[in-house]
């Protein structure tokens, strides 16, 4: 069973990454530019997906990003850094599963909200026949164990 840290605001997560920020990711404004922020996500969710074992290689291995959604509400800067991305399963399909991250500076509040909020859809992909394929029960039943209570597919 997976362990759930808990974020500054008390929510739990499945996996939590801390991942630090360079000077390549700031933007003229000194601010986490918006497309770098998709590849700060992308270290986060390797590292948990890497985290999952043998077991799951099939679906680590062929899992590709189908869409993203990002809202920011609050700004991020490199002294924040490293940044906090807490990740769980907030649903899946019989071809898919959605990550949910809420991302947070390293000084941030207890209390504070998300400076972001997001999700990735991941398609689960036959690579040899480039072709879709089904969610097998037992990544199924993966997937069940790091969403959120009410949010599981």
């Amino acid at each position: 069973m997976p362990t759930t840290p808990d974020s500054p605001s008390g929510r739990h997560y499945a996996f939590v990454a801390d991942v630090p920020v360079r000077w390549s990711d700031m933007d003229a404004f000194g601010h986490i530019n918006h497309a770098r922020m998709v590849t700060l996500m992308e270290e986060a969710r390797i590292q948990w997906l890497l985290s999952a074992g043998e077991e799951y290689a099939p679906l680590i291995k062929s899992a590709m990003i189908v869409h993203v959604e990002i809202r920011y509400q609050a700004q991020l800067r490199h002294e924040d850094s490293p940044v906090r991305i807490g990740m769980w399963i907030k649903g899946f399909r019989s071809v898919d599963f959605t990550i949910g991250y809420e991302i947070y500076g390293t000084t941030a509040a207890e209390d504070s909200r998300p400076a972001c909020v997001a999700s990735t859809q991941m398609a689960v992909v036959d690579i040899e026949n480039h072709t879709l394929r089904r969610l097998t029960d037992g990544e199924k039943g993966y997937l069940r164990e790091w969403s959120r209570e009410g949010d599981a597919g």
